[in-house]
């Protein structure tokens, strides 16, 4: 049962990385690939029906780390407080700002929620790089400091953004499509965004083997109840996100709700 949580925890890790890092490079580049009111809201208008499904990897994924590894979530979330605290802070900032943003008409309150979509999601990018830094040290229960802490979060933050470029590309039109391309270049609109996706892919699974998630699972008559529910679950979960990206996955050519 133990290895079977420790796939479940790097399935939603991944899922949350490919999907959700997708909607927040958008959010990291919106000042670029919009340069007025109406090309923002375009730039919105592509992660508008995803953003929060995404977000539901994230969710999973502490849920596993909680329910089938508590010891290691403990000394984790302890830890790395200083880390994960800008980060969820990030999280509710961007959230806000598009939440928010339609509900004023003035253009001055939609500039300040572009500026909450950009700094919050620019602040949940950079603090994933700090805390991967963490594990590169070779201790993830303290913050990682020095040179290598702000190489290892720029890095990640430009994975992010190359990431949401690459989605950018496959959604928008007009001219927030032609600045995305004009740094993606000539690659295949598709081709760029799967490479990306790769690379997403590896943190999380790379992250994984830094951490002692064999002598940190629950008991086992915990995963017995927690696991099976879970391959229940993730299926559903699953077919979700097909039926959303179906659905909702064709170009963006007029603003949306956001």
């Amino acid at each position: 049962m133990d290895i079977l949580a420790i796939a479940l925890l790097g399935f939603f890790a991944t899922g949350y990385f490919v999907l959700a890092g997708a909607d927040l490079g958008v959010g990291m580049l919106l000042p670029y690939l919009g340069r007025e009111p109406g090309e923002r809201r375009l730039v919105l208008a592509s992660i508008g029906p995803f953003f929060l499904s995404n977000e539901v990897w994230l969710i999973a994924t502490a849920g596993v780390l909680i329910g089938c590894f508590p010891t290691l979530e403990g000394e984790l979330f302890q830890g790395q407080f200083l880390v994960l605290l800008p980060l969820v802070a990030g999280w509710i900032v961007r959230d806000a700002g598009l939440w928010w943003r339609g509900r004023g008409a003035s253009r001055g309150w939609r500039s300040s929620m572009d500026a909450l979509v950009v700094c919050g999601s620019w602040t949940v990018a950079l603090s994933w790089g700090a805390l991967y830094a963490g594990l590169l040290t070779g201790d993830p229960f303290r913050p990682a400091s020095g040179s290598l802490t702000v190489f290892t979060a720029l890095a990640v933050a430009l994975l992010f953004a190359a990431h949401g470029l690459g989605f950018a590309a496959l959604r928008l039109t007009g001219k927030p499509y032609e600045r995305a391309r004009q740094i993606s270049g000539r690659t295949p609109r598709l081709h760029s965004f799967a490479l990306t996706a790769v690379v997403m892919a590896a943190l999380p699974l790379f992250a994984g083997t830094r951490l002692p998630l064999a002598d940190s699972a629950a008991d086992s008559v915990t995963l017995s109840l927690l696991v099976p529910a879970l391959l229940v679950v993730t299926p559903a979960l699953v077919a979700a996100q097909v039926w959303l990206w179906r659905t909702f996955g064709h170009r963006v050519t007029r603003p949306s709700y956001l």
